[in-house]
């Protein structure tokens, strides 16, 4: 009888067992697997990031000035080089000797001006004379007709002074002009001593074009041609032979093309980092933006928008320039770089997840009741527009069940968002999966599971 009991309670025991057992299987069928994390706070910064090439921030093409072939290069790329330093040499046996021909016509015409301003002064001197023989014999003249008058003297000696004075006045006008034919004379050699001036200094321009000296103290970047080369000048659109590149690397900058969608943020002065592909990408440089481009660049053709005759849709960038502020001295204009320039940075706020936000129009978040009033008033005012906007906000764990809290975002960090307003330090918010973020309903009920996700079979 007690073995019969007891197998009557056994049999109980296992009956209830079974019931339960099937009781949390059937509720765990009903709950969505998710993962989470917690509000925490934490400095956050807002990077936007680009790709580039290092430049100097001065550099000149040293381009021919003029055609001739290429007689001494002191210079090899790489090479320091000083401001005023030769770096090539043209040709100019011509042009030397045209000079020196120039020189010497310069000379014979200065010389025949200062012949013409000594003439010029000797026939101004024999005038002067003139006058003075003028007065004299006039004063004569005078004389000679009071005596006449008086019968002091007789007729032929009054003539005589009075032809005195007629000869010696008629003596002025022959002096007045060859005074005027010398001025001309020596005006015609001043012009000709200011034509030979300006025929040296063409020459000599020409001759100072064979000749090339560094703008200022940098760093020979690039030297395409060799000695013997012959180099021509540009003409209309055709450019002209570069002798070589020199580059002021004392100012080093990264220049780097930023998306359309992320220039907007981008300010002048931000701090940035800059990291150099041949450098390794361990090393970063500090640097702040000092330039950023106006004009649209296409992508596909590096064209400014405003060069360009038809309107796209395709993507477009903008260029920003960065200035290294240490820069070290190994580094090469061309080198690739990425520069990171932060745009935004705070301590200490309220976070979560990038990927933890999501958006729900608000007719999923209506209750039971909300959605019979909603219905009546749509039967109501039947074919009218209801709006149902789109609300930004995050899924929390409460009470094991996924609750919608609307939020408001501040910056965004690599992996993290400010969050305003919405949520409290260590509120538990649901960031997975991007499956079960997407169809999560308000209310659903919820078991945490933050093991390792398994690979998606079903994924390609």
């Amino acid at each position: 009888m007690n073995a019969k009991k007891i197998a009557i309670i056994v049999g109980i025991v296992i009956a209830l067992g079974a019931i339960v057992g099937f009781t949390v299987t059937q509720g765990n069928r009903n709950l969505v697997a998710v993962q989470t994390a917690k509000a925490t706070q934490q400095d956050l910064a807002s990077n936007v990031t680009a790709s580039g090439e290092i430049k100097a921030k001065t550099y000149v093409n040293v381009g021919a000035n003029a055609m001739g072939q290429i007689t001494h290069l002191y210079v090899k790329e790489g090479d320091h080089v000083k401001k005023g330093q030769t770096v090539a040499q043209l040709d100019n046996i011509q042009s030397t000797a045209s000079l020196a021909s120039s020189q010497a016509n310069l000379q014979a015409s200065s010389t025949d001006a200062s012949a013409a301003d000594e003439a010029l002064r000797n026939a101004q001197a024999d005038l002067k004379r003139v006058q003075a023989d003028i007065e004299r014999t006039k004063l004569d003249a005078d004389r000679a007709a009071e005596l006449y008058k008086a019968q002091l003297i007789p007729k032929s000696q009054y003539d005589t002074a009075r032809t005195t004075y007629e000869s010696t006045a008629a003596g002025l006008q022959t002096a007045q002009t060859r005074i005027a034919q010398l001025r001309a004379s020596r005006d015609s050699a001043q012009k000709r001593v200011a034509q030979a001036q300006a025929d040296v200094r063409r020459v000599g321009d020409i001759v100072s074009k064979t000749v090339y000296t560094a703008p200022f103290d940098g760093l020979v970047t690039n030297l395409p041609v060799r000695e013997g080369e012959t180099v021509v000048m540009g003409i209309q659109n055709s450019p002209g032979s570069t002798l070589m590149t020199i580059s002021d690397m004392s100012v080093v900058t990264a220049k780097v093309m930023v998306d359309e969608t992320d220039i907007v943020n981008v300010k002048m002065g931000e701090p940035a980092e800059v990291t150099i592909d041949a450098l390794g990408p361990k090393k970063t440089y500090k640097g702040h933006v000092t330039e950023i481009g106006e004009n649209a660049i296409l992508r596909s053709s590096g064209l400014s928008t405003s060069q360009s005759n038809t309107g796209s849709q395709e993507a477009k960038d903008f260029k920003v320039v960065v200035t290294l502020d240490d820069p070290p001295s190994n580094l090469r204009p061309g080198l690739s770089c990425t520069a990171k320039v932060t745009t935004a940075a705070k301590s200490n706020v309220l976070s979560i997840p990038v990927q933890a936000l999501t958006v729900r129009k608000k007719s999923d978040l209506d209750t039971a009741q909300e959605k019979r009033k909603k219905k009546m008033a749509s039967t109501e005012a039947e074919g009218k527009k209801v709006d149902d906007p789109e609300i930004t906000g995050v899924f929390i764990i409460k009470n094991h069940k996924a609750e919608f809290v609307p939020v408001e975002t501040g910056i965004t960090g690599a992996t993290n968002i400010e969050v305003t307003k919405g949520l409290n330090t260590g509120d538990e918010v649901i960031t997975g999966s991007y499956r079960v973020l997407r169809t999560l309903k308000n209310g659903s009920s919820v078991k945490v599971d933050n093991s390792a996700p398994k690979p998606d079979s079903t994924s390609s």
